[in-house]
């Protein structure tokens, strides 16, 4: 990645005319099978970006599960860019939500005291869990019959190809727009992209540029993101993290720990409460085995070793079994306050 962003070309991309982001936009849109796309900085400003692009004007909504990205971990922001209400769902299945549950809470009216449905966003993965491709399709079906827009944060989805869930084509097949990010899981520095067809692209770009979006020497983010969709994604990394991934849960469940969602792809939640684990006592151990974990949510890239798993294996059997490892350590540098997630964590 250092290598790409050394040679990579530094001309203005608010003009278009930076040649290693117009061909990272190509590249990833020929890979989607969408017509264009679009470079921003963030998972964040895609999703954003793209739901003001579609929402023009209220009253106007957004349907959605109520733990994804939009509405919990982006401040707020379809309401203060898109002026829209979000009309959230609590998935019965504790894992995604169903075409039942939304044609159970769509609005599908003009009656003046209404605030129509007009964008479906799904989340996919969401808590590392996927939702199925014949699910993504009932629902589409469902979205183009009644003229709702159907956007997808895909910062994660591919991990659900790579689980083998279906294929990235088919997938945004099913969607007006998609936001993929290029860190996260495929490692790359920073960096997100926005698909779609050309005229909501070029609205986009517009939108972009209208939050301080617009790069000008924006080579040096998308070589490293080119080169992480070529290795990590395309090149096949990210199994091994799977594979790890559903490791861990093993260790945690065998030694009688609870867990809060199943391991799809490189996500494993231990649900410390449920297995009887303070979160403190949790995040100090952890430290004494030169771990740092910041609550029961563990997400494994494909730089996580066997070494990291034989500690994280010892931490398990010590806070769950009382068993103490070869590899701990007599102190702790930090109070566990400093490193505890601060946020409310909707999970």
């Amino acid at each position: 990645m250092l290598d790409a962003i050394a040679q990579c070309s530094l001309l203005d991309d608010v003009t278009m005319e930076d040649p290693t982001t117009l061909s990272l936009e190509r590249f990833i849109a020929d890979l989607t099978g969408k017509e264009d796309a679009l470079l921003v900085l963030s998972g964040t400003m895609g999703n954003q970006v793209a739901l003001r692009s579609h929402l023009t004007a209220p009253p106007q909504a957004i349907l959605c599960d109520r733990r994804e990205h939009i509405i919990q971990y982006e401040a707020g922001g379809v309401a203060t860019l898109s002026q829209a209400l979000v009309q959230p769902i609590d998935a019965k299945n504790k894992k995604y939500i169903t075409l039942e549950e939304v044609q159970a809470h769509a609005v599908i009216s003009d009656d003046v005291h209404a605030c129509p449905t007009r964008v479906i966003s799904l989340e996919n993965t969401l808590n590392g869990t996927i939702m199925p491709l014949s699910e993504v399709r009932r629902i589409s079906a469902f979205a183009r019959e009644h003229d709702i827009i159907m956007h997808l944060d895909g910062a994660r989805l591919w991990e659900a190809v790579a689980a083998g869930a279906g294929s990235l084509k088919e997938f945004c097949a099913e969607f007006d727009s998609v936001s993929l990010c290029f860190s996260k899981g495929l490692g790359a520095p920073i960096g997100s992209i926005i698909i779609g067809t050309k005229a909501f692209i070029k609205r986009s770009r517009w939108i972009r540029k209208s939050i301080g979006g617009g790069l000008r020497q924006a080579g040096i983010v998308a070589a490293p993101a080119r080169v992480a969709v070529e290795e990590t994604f395309l090149g096949g990394k990210l199994t091994q993290s799977h594979e790890n991934a559903k490791k861990i849960e093993k260790l945690w469940t065998d030694l009688g720990g609870k867990t809060s969602y199943p391991v799809d792809t490189n996500m494993t939640w231990l649900d410390l409460e449920a297995s009887g684990v303070d979160l403190n006592t949790f995040i100090t151990t952890g430290e004494q085995y030169g771990l740092v974990v910041r609550g029961g949510r563990l997400v494994v890239h494909y730089q996580i070793g066997a070494d990291a798993i034989t500690r994280l294996s010892q931490l398990f059997k010590d806070v769950l079994k009382g068993e103490a490892g070869d590899l701990k350590k007599n102190e702790a540098k930090h109070d566990p306050e400093e490193l505890k997630l601060k946020d409310k964590g909707v999970e």
